[in-house]
């Protein structure tokens, strides 16, 4: 799932969100917002029973993936679009 917030000036808080124990083990998001780099932004629990980390980003059209430990990668089903890169968000 992802959250957006408005920040003030013309920023937005993205925030992602995945059940604690799907997958398994840590999670990263990786994406153009972050040159791709696993582990800038881990996801962390929760005590609602999910994990989160939160972006704030400028106005932009962003690609994103999760990544799992032993390279899983994962789309996010509710992004706005899902495309040859992963998954897409726009702002």
């Amino acid at each position: 799932m992802i959250k957006r917030s408005k920040l003030f000036g013309n920023k937005t808080r993205v925030t992602f969100c995945l059940p604690v124990d799907r997958p398994d083990g840590t999670v990263s998001v990786v994406g153009t917002f972050n040159d791709w780099v696993p582990g800038t932004h881990v996801m962390k629990p929760r005590r609602d029973g999910t994990r989160t980390v939160s972006v704030p980003l400028p106005p932009g059209c962003y690609q994103f993936r999760y990544l799992a430990t032993d390279g899983v990668w994962l789309d996010d089903e509710h992004a706005d679009a899902i495309g040859p890169s992963g998954s897409e968000i726009r702002l």
